[in-house]
C-alpha cells in the first residue's frame, strides 16, 4: 500500500459542526471506500437512529459518540452484506512481529500482525467494531486498510 492508504483512516468533521456527519478524505484511491462508508452513515444518521429531531438536525447535531456509532453501524453493515447476510469478519491489529519472515518473504509490518475476528450474528460484529472503533478511527491505525482487508475476508475469496 502506498503512503497515502497507509495514513488513511476514517475521520469526521468536527462534532456539532454544519457537516458532523461527513467523513474527510484525502487525495486518491481511498476515496471509493469512504464514499461507500458514508452512504450508510447518513442512512443510519437520517432513518435508523432514533432522535427528536428533523432530518436536517439529525445530521448537524452529532456528537462524536454519534460519530463513532455511526461509523461502527456502517462497517458492520457493509461487512454482513459483504459476507452475504451470513457472516462478518473483522481485522484488527495485533502486537508487533515476533518471528522472521521465511526466506525469500518479505515482511509487511501490518500484513503480519493482523487477526481475524469472525462472527455469525451482525449484532455482534457490529457491537465489537462499536468497541474497537478506535481502530478503525485513529491516526496511524490504518482504518481503511483494516476495513479493505475485512472486506476481503468477510466476501471470501470463494466469492
Amino acid at each position: 500500500f502506498s503512503c497515502e492508504w497507509a495514513a488513511a483512516h476514517f475521520r469526521f468533521r468536527p462534532p456539532h459542526s454544519d457537516l458532523a456527519y461527513a467523513l474527510q478524505a484525502g487525495q486518491g484511491g481511498t476515496r471509493a471506500i469512504l464514499a461507500a462508508v458514508q452512504a450508510h452513515i447518513i442512512s443510519y444518521l437520517l432513518f435508523t437512529r432514533e432522535t427528536e429531531c428533523t432530518h436536517l438536525e439529525r445530521l448537524c447535531r452529532v456528537g462524536r459518540r454519534e460519530q463513532g456509532q455511526a461509523l461502527a453501524t456502517a462497517l458492520a453493515e457493509t461487512l454482513w452484506a459483504a459476507g452475504g447476510g451470513g457472516r462478518a469478519v473483522v481485522c484488527l491489529v495485533t502486537a508487533p512481529i515476533t518471528t522472521m519472515p521465511r526466506e525469500g518473504y518479505r515482511a509487511s509490518s501490518l500484513a503480519e500482525r493482523i487477526r481475524l475476528f469472525e462472527f455469525s450474528e451482525k449484532v455482534a460484529a457490529q457491537g465489537f467494531i462499536s468497541d474497537h472503533i478506535d481502530c478503525f478511527q485513529g491516526e496511524g491505525s490504518h482504518g481503511v486498510i483494516l476495513f479493505l482487508y475485512s472486506l476481503l475476508f468477510s466476501r471470501t475469496f470463494e466469492r
